[in-house]
């Protein structure tokens, strides 16, 4: 199969993959669109996005528009004279002056089992809803918010004890060899695209702040979940006083357990929460200012005795 030129467009590190891929395969990225830099660190210096930083390794064209809702923004995509457009978390909505430019069309690689989760958080809400699994799929870009058609998917068993940050990483890899099948199925004509059923869909919302903050009067299922969907990033978070006053604990790892015990109390000294149905157990943790550590690391610079109430 010969190489198509193709526009890349996406941003954080989860489209890398795919753009890896889309180049080991001998296909030509004629231009590479990503979300401009933007200030992080300490210091908030302007910092390229993880595909900004992927496509300077290879030496391609970079361009970062504001917006693609001019003439001139589409009458510089239709310079680039590419085949088909992949489009994976880019970022910003693609108009149909754009959409209509790519012989093949604009490919979108989405995570989720749409029509379940469209929208900007897919993978946090399946597993922050329980969902017995996730997937990535292949569509083919319409006006509305994830709603083409479908090509191809790839399904993944979220197991009990996945974290969204896990779950990202494993799409991530599954989404590039998904989308190289499927790219290499259009070329020859043989992607066939069905329409997404009516029925099932979702709207995988941007996360609060709010929905971070544990309840504790929840069974811990549901709070698990939480802890497990919003891991590593945002990350779910409780309140505790370690002797300065309350501050936030960041919670991302956690244990279902039998026992029961009152909502928010701290049960033993292995970190074991109540909660209103059961109980957790805590097993990696974040205090703000500190990295990540486990339960046991946390105890031997910190105090949460039993009896505690945290919230």
């Amino acid at each position: 199969m010969s190489g198509l030129r193709i526009v890349f467009m996406g941003t954080p590190d989860f489209a890398v993959p795919t753009l890896s891929a889309l180049v080991g395969h001998g296909h030509e990225i004629v231009a590479c669109y990503t979300r401009a830099p933007a200030p992080a660190g300490r210091g908030m210096a302007l910092r390229p996005s993880p595909v900004h930083e992927a496509a300077n390794r290879f030496s391609m064209p970079v361009l970062t528009p504001s917006t693609l809702k001019t003439d001139e923004a589409v009458a510089e995509f239709l310079g680039h004279q590419a085949d088909v457009a992949i489009v994976v978390a880019y970022g910003m909505i693609l108009p149909k002056a754009i959409l209509d430019i790519p012989p093949l069309g604009c490919l979108n690689l989405h995570a989720s089992l749409l029509p379940r989760w469209r929208g900007a958080a897919p993978i946090q809400r399946a597993i922050m809803a329980g969902d017995a699994e996730t997937g990535v799929a292949v569509m083919k870009m319409a006006e509305g918010l994830d709603t083409g058609p479908v090509g191809m998917i790839e399904k993944l068993t979220i197991m009990p004890n996945l974290t969204a940050g896990e779950a990202h990483d494993r799409l991530a890899i599954l989404g590039a060899d998904l989308m190289i099948r499927a790219i290499a199925a259009l070329s020859r004509g043989g992607l066939i695209f069905v329409e997404q059923s009516q029925e099932g869909v979702e709207y995988a919302k941007k996360l609060t702040n709010e929905e971070c903050r544990i309840d504790w009067s929840k069974p811990a299922s549901i709070i698990h979940n939480q802890v497990r969907g919003l891991s590593p990033f945002p990350g779910a978070f409780t309140m505790a006083d370690f002797g300065k006053g309350p501050e936030r604990l960041k919670i991302l790892r956690t244990e279902l357990m039998q026992r029961s015990g009152k909502a928010g109390t701290v049960m033993d000294e292995h970190l074991t929460v109540g909660c209103g149905e059961s109980s957790v157990r805590l097993i990696d943790v974040q205090r703000a200012g500190s990295k990540p550590m486990s339960a046991s690391e946390f105890l031997r610079g910190s105090t949460l005795s039993v009896g505690t109430v945290i919230g």
